[in-house]
């Protein structure tokens, strides 16, 4: 019972949109890491259904939200060292924000990647695996993607509360606030939990078919 009350108390406090109250409600709330577990597989199923009646979005997504951080990123550092050194002085953020849009662009990243597989597979010993003991370590990817992106889901999510009570603004501006970037962190992981939630659909399939279950993953390609 103090499981569930401590989410229904955590669920006001989120939708009252005060910041302060959400942080003391979140210490030592017997209920956030269950919710958190809800909060990452019901959104990741979401996420994964949305990719599915929208393939557009489903192959371009990340790569777009990549390219366009990373564009970013080079724009903000090219132009501050040619103000540095060629005009007045560089903008004071030129320094703060390139390092959290770099975080944008690798969580997203790793969602991403999560998608091709290209993480540490060893394929070289699961393809010369059983077939069943091949789709063991698959789910066995599956569940250890999911802890992680549950783990990290909660643990940033509370950072992030914690710098939107506090009024974090990054260093060099006025009001862009800290907590806008961290925020993105826990959104990454919910997009990477569609991955595996599609990785998993996709080999079930492929048990049940008889296909090969350990294709061959190249970084930079696609899937």
């Amino acid at each position: 019972m103090e499981m569930i009350s401590g989410m229904g108390e955590l669920l006001s406090a989120l939708f009252s949109g005060d910041s302060f109250e959400l942080q003391s409600v979140m210490r030592g709330n017997p209920g956030l890491w269950p919710l958190g577990l809800i909060v990452t597989l019901v959104g990741g199923a979401a996420v994964a259904y949305i990719y599915r009646v929208v393939p557009f979005l489903e192959k371009n997504f990340e790569q777009a939200v990549m390219v366009i951080a990373y564009l970013a990123i080079g724009y903000i550092i090219f132009s501050g060292v040619v103000q540095r050194f060629f005009l007045s002085g560089q903008p004071p953020w030129s320094t703060t924000i390139p390092p959290f849009l770099f975080l944008v662009m690798t969580w997203v990243g790793c969602s991403y990647n999560v998608k091709l597989r290209t993480h540490l597979a060893f394929a070289e010993f699961r393809k010369a695996s059983p077939r069943f003991l091949q789709f063991l370590l698959l789910m066995l990817d599956a569940v250890l993607w999911i802890g992680f992106a549950w783990i990290v889901v909660v643990t940033t999510t509370q950072e992030s509360v914690r710098a939107a009570a506090n009024f974090s603004i990054m260093l060099g501006t006025d009001n862009v606030m800290q907590w806008w970037f961290l925020a993105t962190v826990p959104v990454a992981f919910i997009l990477l939990t569609a991955r595996v939630i599609e990785n998993v659909s996709k080999d079930i399939a492929k048990y049940r078919n008889g296909d090969e279950m350990i294709e061959a993953a190249v970084i930079g390609g696609d899937a």
